[in-house]
């Protein structure tokens, strides 16, 4: 397979939207360990801006750039989502392979019962599962290795289990006192606050009322996007941490 790039202190967390990433990224901010950046390739693409750091980028070839440069000085945790598309990502096999890259799942009817929601106009590749599948496909091409996988259920039914097996997959100290932390609306979520009201509740990895998976199944062309996502879904899911 050739030299890989030296690893990098980047650790990051991959999700479709609404698979509870926002709650994993909410105990790294309260590990104090890393420096924790909120969704820098979505923002970028949806506002033109991201704070990475000390550092504004401006595209995802700035997001790349930055991310490596803040993390020489203190380990980086970032989580995103795959709402979007990030080719830039997909051809940058040095940052893939560099990177420690991880991912979340969440079981399709439910996430997508919880974007549509927030977003009744909901298009299929939105749900982003598929994108999702495919940078661990690409980051499992870099490396010549299965990323880790966490089932976001195993997080709100087993979490310090699932947080405890992520934390050794990965090789970073498992902090019990970071499952549970202070409700309330933290700064980096302000530009997207309505998509994280419910985690601003929380202090701690719980479970919501209701999972819509029935609207979900009743509903014609959101039960054609659950049976598009879901091959995904079940790959990943294969291959995921069992705590």
């Amino acid at each position: 397979m050739g030299n890989l790039p030296v690893r990098i202190p980047v650790l990051a967390l991959w999700s479709a939207p609404r698979s509870r990433s926002t709650a994993f990224a909410r105990m790294m901010t309260e590990r104090g360990d890393h420096t924790v950046v909120h969704e820098p390739f979505s923002q970028v693409v949806d506002f033109g801006t991201a704070q990475v750091g000390d550092r504004v980028a401006h595209s995802e070839r700035d997001v790349l750039t930055a991310l490596p440069a803040v993390a020489a000085q203190r380990p980086v945790f970032f989580k995103d989502t795959t709402d979007f598309h990030y080719p830039e990502l997909l051809a940058d096999r040095e940052f893939l392979a560099s990177a420690t890259h991880t991912f979340i799942i969440r079981d399709p009817a439910a996430a997508i019962a919880s974007h549509h929601a927030l977003k009744p106009g909901l298009g299929r590749d939105e749900i982003g599962i598929a994108r999702l599948y495919e940078i661990f496909a690409a980051t499992q091409a870099a490396t010549g290795v299965t990323p880790v996988v966490i089932e976001s259920d195993d997080l709100l039914d087993r979490p310090a289990d699932t947080v405890r097996a992520y934390c050794s997959a990965v090789g970073i100290p498992f902090l019990p006192r970071a499952l549970s932390w202070e409700p309330g609306m933290r700064p980096e979520w302000r530009a997207t606050s309505r998509w994280h009201t419910s985690t601003s509740r929380t202090a701690g990895f719980r479970r919501g009322t209701g999972s819509g998976v029935a609207t979900v199944a009743a509903d014609p062309v959101l039960r054609a996007y659950r049976d598009y996502h879901q091959p995904y879904y079940e790959k990943l899911r294969a291959v995921a941490l069992r705590p």
